[in-house]
């Protein structure tokens, strides 16, 4: 995207409106009005045909008409035509479009925003929308759409997909006072999309931090890679997190991976902090937006009721962040500004009869105190005290600190008084909440923020393979046979050719050769049914294990082939294979789903038969570094059982990791051709002692 165009949509110093009305309550005579009460000081044009004057601005007939360049054209004409006036803009220069004309591909007419894009991609021209609300300005006093007013000064840039919730947002703001400079809405992205805006505002000097509703990405990739780049916090809230059509998946990673788990790991590794609704969105906006990340684990709590310190307690635990007890000499200190009965461990209770003066002189020590890294502020109205000047004192308190690296958050319990006090102290740059919870939740946003991006250190760089001609052979034998779905045995053979250890595996066509792979193999052995049509064997019956000698072996295959024939008449059995029977250890499973999205990703999570009633699965976008690898192992319920749980010995967490980002590199190499894997079982063993894939599935992407 040209930096230059999207300067001229953002910042404009001209602003043509099309489709400019001479009624009230239209559209095109709302965001003239609009520009005007924002108190903006480019020239304004407005075209329209017939009008001479609107809002005793000079009105032209067409865009070509207007004297001189401009740097943006809103449209809001009708959508039929939409594409002859965006041949005029071209025709005209004009380098940057907001079009909030709907009736594009929202209501299934892509061929007509096909049409405008190949216009404006002729004149170079970008294009914001269609189907938005407009642009918000605070910094350049431009409100370039139909939403009633400029947001609440601050320094967040919103931007949205949904232009009703911009609207909403905006008033909101007034409500809660959290500020934005810029409001952005994005609508169908035709042209413009996040990355592109998130690339641009990241250069801004007006934006601190980045705010984003998501409804869907067309370009996860370049989407994570924009996040990345940026120096800037960004937070966002992501809606319709439905499962990806996980009843119709072929793999137990399909049926696991949900929009809400992708897309939660496509965040994470983009450095991007999720918000988990609206509420949470406006409250990490404000951390985010007016404060520095937490960088380390000691926070500390003053408080002046023990209800609230015990509530924040509780909430600090929930959001990652256990309170620890503070130094002695910290808690000496502190202990000069209570009562004898009040405590100073953590929370800091100052109790009831804490004034201006207690809270001023805490705060300023604790703050200061190497071994403090945040600070939450707590707050219960009282008859005896004036909250503003509570307010006021911790504000003092914290200037003359003179600290600038660690965040402090306050929460003010009570009434009116406590509205006015959280606003001012809004307006003097520390975030204030209602609710403890709340301050909590924010604290553990800048927190979040700061271990994402130590996390994503590198993140550039594969842990992975590159690339297996023998995996493409053997993907192009199935291809060639008119086969969507790899057999185990070949699927192993793909593993195989990426390094990774795979169990010994051999087709028998007949009862005779099956015994003598056995008594090669060595006992016992497992016995599988090899068909293309029968992708979940267990359910067929098509497994036998722990076949321990050759009568084992014969009886196990013919009942095999009875039980797969009894299941689908018409399967195509290939043969029966005879693998190594691996010895028992800990089974986890490894997948990858090619998510539309964000492209080949890679699960791991518990093993076994149990893997989709439990979920105890966790996903990244492959491929990954061994960062990453570690963080995907340390997020999953059961990751004390790899650490050798009621006694066992660790398991071999360096093998397993190794394991991950093969396989990830693997997909990541066959995105093109590869739509759905399984490594289920994968048998971990004690540390030193690496481990084996059992199991193995392979389904192709449809060409």
């Amino acid at each position: 995207m040209d930096m230059t165009a999207l300067n001229n949509l953002l910042q404009p110093k001209s602003v043509a409106i099309v489709g400019a009305s001479t009624q009230p309550g239209k559209i095109g005579y709302t965001v003239i009005e609009n520009l005007i009460k924002g108190g903006y000081k480019g020239k304004i044009y407005p075209i329209n045909p017939t009008a001479t004057e609107i809002l005793s601005l000079p009105v032209f007939p067409t865009i070509g008409a207007v004297p001189g360049d401009i740097d943006l054209a809103v449209i809001t004409v009708p959508v039929k035509f939409t594409a002859k006036v965006i041949e005029e803009c071209g025709q005209k220069g004009i380098k940057a479009l907001s079009v909030i004309t709907s009736g594009f591909s929202e209501v299934g007419r892509q061929d007509l925003e096909n049409e405008i894009l190949e216009i404006a991609r002729h004149y170079g021209m970008c294009i914001l929308g269609p189907n938005i609300v407009g642009t918000l300005s605070n910094s350049d006093k431009l409100n370039a759409s139909f939403a009633p007013f400029l947001p609440f000064p601050g320094s967040a840039t919103l931007i949205t997909q949904s232009g009703a919730l911009l609207i909403a947002m905006d008033a909101i703001t007034y409500t809660r006072k959290v500020g934005f400079d810029k409001m952005i809405s994005i609508g169908n992205m035709a042209d413009v999309n996040f990355a592109d805006l998130i690339t641009w505002l990241d250069k801004d000097d007006n934006t601190s931090c980045i705010c984003l509703y998501i409804e869907g990405l067309k370009d996860g990739r370049r989407f994570i890679e924009a996040c990345r780049k940026t120096q800037k916090p960004i937070i966002a809230l992501k809606s319709g997190v439905s499962a990806h059509g996980a009843a119709a998946a072929a793999s137990h990673t399909g049926s696991l991976a949900g929009a809400v788990k992708v897309y939660g790991a496509a965040f994470q590794q983009a450095g991007v902090v999720q918000a988990s609704d609206l509420n949470n969105l406006f409250d990490r906006t404000l951390a985010l937006s007016l404060q520095p990340p937490l960088r380390k684990e000691n926070l500390l709590v003053i408080t002046n009721g023990g209800g609230v310190g015990v509530l924040a307690t509780d909430a600090a635990e929930r959001f990652g962040i256990p309170l620890k007890f503070a130094p002695e000499d910290v808690q000496e200190e502190l202990k000069k500004h209570m009562p004898e009965f009040g405590s100073a461990k953590n929370p800091v209770d100052l109790t009831g009869m804490a004034g201006n003066e207690w809270y001023y002189k805490s705060v300023k020590y604790a703050f200061a105190h190497p071994w403090t890294d945040g600070l939450v502020v707590l707050y219960c109205e009282t008859a005896m005290t004036n909250p503003v000047e509570i307010a006021q004192a911790i504000k003092k308190a914290v200037d003359e600190a003179g600290i600038k690296d660690r965040p402090v958050l306050v929460s003010m319990v009570g009434g009116k008084r406590c509205d006015e006090a959280m606003q001012w102290l809004v307006e003097n740059g520390i975030p204030a909440y209602p609710a403890p919870d709340q301050a909590m939740n924010s604290m553990a946003a800048l927190r979040e923020y700061n271990n994402i991006r130590l996390m994503n250190v590198g993140a550039d760089e594969s842990c992975g393979p590159k690339s297996s001609k023998r995996a493409r052979e053997i993907i192009a034998e199935a291809r060639a046979d008119g086969r969507g779905s790899l057999t185990e045995i070949e699927a192993k053979k793909v593993f195989a050719a990426y390094g990774l250890p795979v169990t010994e595996i051999n087709l028998a066509k007949s009862e005779d050769e099956a015994a003598n792979l056995a008594n090669n193999t060595g006992y016992p052995v497992v016995m599988k049914v090899v068909s293309p049509d029968i992708i979940h064997k267990s359910d067929a019956g098509g497994v036998k294990v722990n076949v321990k000698d050759e009568a084992g072996v014969r009886a196990a295959y013919q009942t095999i082939l009875d039980n797969c024939k009894a299941y689908k008449a018409d399967a195509d059995i290939r043969g029966i294979a005879v693998q190594e029977m691996a010895p028992l250890g800990t089974e986890v499973i490894v997948g990858s789903i090619n998510d539309p999205t964000f492209g080949p990703t890679v699960m791991f999570g518990l093993g076994g038969i149990f893997v989709e009633v439990l979920k105890d699965v966790t996903f990244r976008v492959a491929p990954v570094n061994k960062e990453q690898v570690a963080q995907m192992i340390n997020e999953i319920r059961s990751v004390a059982i790899l650490a050798g749980a009621r006694g066992e010995a660790p398991r071999d967490r360096a093998a397993l990791t190794d394991l991950l980002c093969r396989y990830a590199g693997m997909v990541y190499d066959l995105r093109d051709e590869v739509a759905e894997t399984d490594a289920n079982p994968v048998l971990v063993y004690e540390e030193g002692h690496g481990l084996k894939v059992v199991d193995a599935r392979i389904i192709l992407k449809k060409l």
